[in-house]
């Protein structure tokens, strides 16, 4: 259609003339490309866009497909139609009925908006480090928000699933949508996704990369692109680097939407059967900081804002495209966009806190430029499972220690861990066989390599005592305040 022309394909001048005085510019029977009855009917195709710069010294050719510009605004909204039909056609939800379901954010948008279009109320189970836009988004939707801790195993009762469940089941005339393990998921990108990517790239498309969340996405399109391809497509998962999907163990990550987050004291790791392991050929683990780098170059570069699990899908297909020749083509899913997380990815703020890249990095110097930080350390803590005894053993002459969620393995002390704090002085009188859990403080101030001397002395204005260290999200060491305070004063003269 040519540019500037309006949906009947002529110019828009002429289409006006044609209407002057009240005549239907379409006659009646007939369909326009681009208008649809209803909000759900309007998902779905959406485009696939070249990746220029980012790519450059790259051989082979790769393409995002912009699943934001969906009319609800992410990936799941496929799914969620899907998923919702299903349940119409089957029974299960019934004129007036409720949509329940635990989700990290997009999912619970798209059906609540879907709900409200088709007259159902909504009620969304979401984890407490889900974006501030989305919740918002899911009230404006009219849906009724809970916010579970995220950091509980997966048979306690506030697991955020497990409230959903709960939820659907009190709720009279509720249906709990159950993506991770409801076959209409990955069935809607089998029906869709899948389809429009061989269409788009004319059977040209050689390589799928899409990160693994409840694994629809990754499954539902790859099983048809395998299969039409007569298994030439090679399928690739993105995955944050401790998910337990690429082999981690499980500890958190910053990223949103995409990974599989596994508590030490899960009982039984259930993974969604909405993920079909054999359709993945490999996963490529991507860490936070690579993620958040990729994110930083799509908007300035690209011009393409998105969300975080985009950077984790689309470092991943710049590795998958790296070794490939001219006659390859990669396409990627970028599920969300940017906009719901902008005070995170995108605000220096919290970027800076953990000791990310920042977005618009100034010319003051950064806490880990100033000060002997080990980047590659690790800040001593104190394992969640400690007694009193064995904390006050750690604490040894330093005035208070972080409190870590104990695994079982070493590795990186993830600030998303940190449970609370413990001192020499809230323990001084605590019985020594109490768990050390029973007698937390709030977590220590934290400060990132990458904030700014003075940023860094605002967060801990007024505090005297130990502050941790992040780089990367991960707690590296401990140092005085008053060393940050000094380090201030120094750049400051």
């Amino acid at each position: 259609m040519p540019s500037g022309h309006g949906m009947s394909g002529e110019a828009p001048e002429a289409a006006a003339e044609r209407n002057h005085g009240g005549a239907p510019l379409v006659p009646s029977g007939h369909s326009v490309s681009g208008v649809y009855e209803s909000i759900a009917d309007a998902i779905g195709n959406t485009p696939l866009v070249r990746l220029n710069r980012v790519t450059e010294g790259l051989a082979a050719t790769v393409y995002v497909k912009l699943e934001y510009l969906n009319p609800l605004g992410s990936v799941k909204d496929r799914a969620a139609l899907s998923m919702i039909e299903a349940a119409e056609r089957s029974g299960e939800l019934r004129p007036g009925g409720t949509v329940v379901e635990a989700t990290s954010g997009n999912t619970g948008i798209a059906l609540a908006a879907i709900a409200a279009a088709r007259g159902y109320r909504s009620v969304v189970v979401v984890p407490d480090k889900s974006s501030a836009e989305k919740i918002a988004l899911l009230r404006a939707y009219g849906a009724e928000v809970h916010i579970s801790p995220g950091s509980r195993p997966s048979h306690h009762p506030e697991f955020v699933r497990n409230v959903a469940r709960r939820l659907a089941a009190e709720i009279p005339g509720g249906w709990l949508a159950g993506q991770y393990d409801n076959p209409a998921n990955p069935a809607a990108h089998r029906a869709t996704t899948g389809p429009e990517i061989w269409v788009q790239t004319a059977g040209a498309v050689t390589h799928y990369v899409a990160g693994v969340g409840t694994g629809g996405t990754v499954s539902g399109a790859g099983a048809f692109l395998k299969a039409v391809s007569q298994d030439a497509v090679r399928v690739i998962g993105a995955d944050p680097e401790t998910s337990a999907y690429g082999g981690g163990d499980g500890r958190a990550w910053y990223v949103e939407s995409v990974g599989h987050h596994l508590h030490p004291e899960t009982e039984v790791d259930e993974w969604p059967s909405s993920y079909h392991r054999d359709v993945v050929d490999r996963i490529e683990r991507v860490g936070d900081a690579e993620a958040l780098r990729v994110l930083q170059r799509l908007a300035r570069e690209e011009g393409m804002l998105l969300g975080g699990s985009s950077g984790t899908a689309i470092a991943a297909a710049l590795r998958v495209a790296r070794p490939l020749g001219p006659e390859s083509v990669v396409v990627v899913i970028a599920p969300d966009s940017g906009r719901s997380y902008l005070s995170k990815y995108f605000d220096d703020d919290w970027l800076g806190r953990l000791g990310f890249p920042l977005f618009r990095a100034g010319s003051e110097p950064a806490v880990g430029a100033v000060l002997p930080i080990p980047l590659d350390g690790d800040a001593r803590t104190v394992p969640s499972r400690a007694t009193v005894a064995e904390a006050r053993a750690l604490l040894g002459d330093a005035p208070a220690l972080p409190v870590l969620l104990q695994r079982n393995a070493s590795g990186p002390a993830q600030i998303a861990e940190v449970l609370g704090s413990v001192s020499s002085v809230t323990l001084a009188h605590a019985p020594g066989p109490d768990p050390v859990t029973d007698h937390l403080s709030a977590p220590l101030p934290v400060v990132g390599t990458t904030d700014p001397v003075s940023k860094a002395a605002e967060r801990i204005s007024g505090y005297a005592g130990p502050v941790v260290v992040a780089h990367e999200g991960r707690g590296v060491t401990l140092v005085d305040a008053a060393e940050i305070a000094t380090a201030r004063k120094a750049a400051d003269a």
